[in-house]
């Protein structure tokens, strides 16, 4: 068994999981984040190998003909994957890795990890959704429309998670992440193991 906890998070685009991650991140050293294989092509200041491993559609199906992806799935007409080596090695050496996936890579991950924590981080409304992903100014009113009911779509699932948050205040939604974290750290069966010399003189 893995000593890390590996923890899912999941939302629609312009929810703001990708910047709650980053800050959590900067602020926690036993955290790691997977980094995601995809074939679409980066966006304005995006660098591969640290927002993803940005790849050829053929290398990717490759990829996935060898099993190398933990899971994997198509959003917006772009193909995405999970390295599974990637999630392994910092799990069994006791960091925690968190996955920023879709719901459907999400249910894949849970059927293989059953105790993986997932999280939902919803937007405080459907306008402010599109207000976000409008702000970006990266992509035409006709591709936001079809995020937006994208999003929908997604956001039906979020019964299937463990954890909820709601990002309409950034400093409130990275609280709730961060505690949730150290909650599963907390656990007594995580605490037996990490401790078990210290428990063992104490009992």
């Amino acid at each position: 068994m893995t000593n890390g906890n590996l923890f899912i998070v999941t939302a629609a685009s312009g929810a703001g999981k990708t910047s709650l991650i980053k800050a959590l991140l900067t602020e926690d050293e036993h955290l790691k984040l997977s980094i995601s294989h995809t074939t679409r092509k980066p966006r304005l200041g995006e660098i591969d190998g640290v927002d993803y491993h940005f790849v050829d559609d053929a290398t990717f199906l490759a990829m996935l003909g060898d099993a190398k992806f933990l899971e994997s799935a198509e959003v917006h007409g772009a193909r995405y994957g999970t390295s599974q080596s990637a999630v392994e090695a910092p799990l069994q050496v006791g960091f925690d890795v968190m996955l920023e996936i879709d719901w459907q890579g999400a249910a894949q991950v849970r059927h293989l990890y059953p105790k993986a924590i997932s999280i939902f981080v919803l937007p405080p409304s459907i306008d402010t959704l599109a207000r976000r992903l409008n702000s970006r100014g990266q992509d035409s009113a006709e591709v936001i429309a079809k995020r937006v009911a994208a999003a929908r779509t997604e956001m039906r699932h979020v019964g299937e998670f463990d954890y909820v948050t709601i990002n309409d205040d950034f400093n409130v939604a990275l609280q709730d992440i961060r505690a949730i974290v150290r909650t599963q750290r907390l656990a007594g069966s995580a605490q037996l193991q990490r401790y078990a010399n210290l428990i063992q003189t104490l009992t």
